[in-house]
């Protein structure tokens, strides 16, 4: 339950923390449909999963290429970080796949990790390195250059680089008016910020939160939420509201869902939550 029961709170007065299911190996990457469906993975088991709005749950893709984090674009396609082959994928609302990169300058990413979408359709993505049981490789491809944030301008063809200093970047989003961008940077244990250039380009990095953090989310008033140890929530001056407690060892990833997106969507470990809250989910 949340730690927070005052009136400031975000969570909705005596709103429960709701076990959807605890049947997975490691859920990550959820993400809503404009109808407020959400989506999230089982990586390990190699599944997406759906989470309709009448609290139904059901297989939506199985060889889903191992995904991870998952973003809808505005056209309806999920946008997803496939580490399968380290490729990053757009599926249609009927489930096609269409490869949008597989690699950087001809060189294999690390594993794309998180991805969000900026209001112009542009595709900001975090490539960590983490090693997974189901490569063949054993460490990254040397020409990479490294863990960093890319950024897929609309139409492009090829990504480019919009940060060369990041150490293991994770998750990945930015506010609703597309001005501003936060990462997670693993290997600092902070969430740094940046502002958004009308190219796409980033300026003026700053750190928001000394967090170890892996997804987040922002609702309408421009706060973050940010997981992992349970689910803090951050204002957009970068005071630290409340904190959320999630019975799992890990929370890694969480969304605004629901009808009225004020179900607040989290994967946690072996297990999925929701909670109903007073905040709504921003939309890009």
């Amino acid at each position: 339950m949340s730690q927070t029961t005052t009136s400031a709170s975000r969570v909705a007065d005596g709103a429960p923390l709701h076990l959807v299911s605890d049947q997975f190996k490691f859920t990550e990457g959820p993400s809503v449909d404009a109808k407020g469906n959400v989506y999230f993975t089982d990586q390990p088991n190699n599944t997406i999963w759906k989470y309709d709005t009448d609290g139904q749950l059901s297989v939506f893709m199985e060889k889903a290429g191992r995904a991870n984090g998952t973003f809808f674009d505005r056209k309806g396609n999920m946008i997803v970080c496939a580490d399968e082959h380290n490729q990053l994928w757009s599926i249609s609302p009927k489930g096609k796949v269409t490869v949008l990169l597989d690699d950087f300058q001809g060189h294999r990413f690390n594993g794309p990790n998180d991805v969000w979408v900026a209001p112009n359709g542009g595709l900001y993505f975090t490539d960590p390195y983490f090693q997974r049981d189901y490569w063949e490789r054993t460490s990254p491809d040397p020409g990479i250059g490294g863990e960093k944030l890319y950024y897929l301008a609309p139409g492009a063809k090829e990504a480019r680089r919009v940060d060369n200093e990041t150490g293991k970047p994770n998750g990945v989003v930015g506010t609703a008016d597309g001005k501003f961008l936060y990462v997670a940077d693993m290997s600092k244990k902070t969430v740094f910020r940046y502002r958004i250039e009308p190219d796409g380009s980033l300026a003026d990095k700053q750190p928001f939160a000394e967090e170890m953090v892996d997804g987040m989310t922002v609702d309408t008033q421009g706060n973050l939420y940010l997981a992992g140890n349970g689910v803090t929530i951050y204002s957009p001056s970068g005071e630290k509201l409340e904190h959320i407690d999630v019975p799992q060892p890990w929370t890694a990833n969480v969304c605004f869902g629901g009808k009225n997106r004020d179900q607040l969507f989290i994967t946690a470990s072996k297990a999925a939550y929701t909670l109903r809250m007073r905040a709504k989910g921003a939309r890009p």
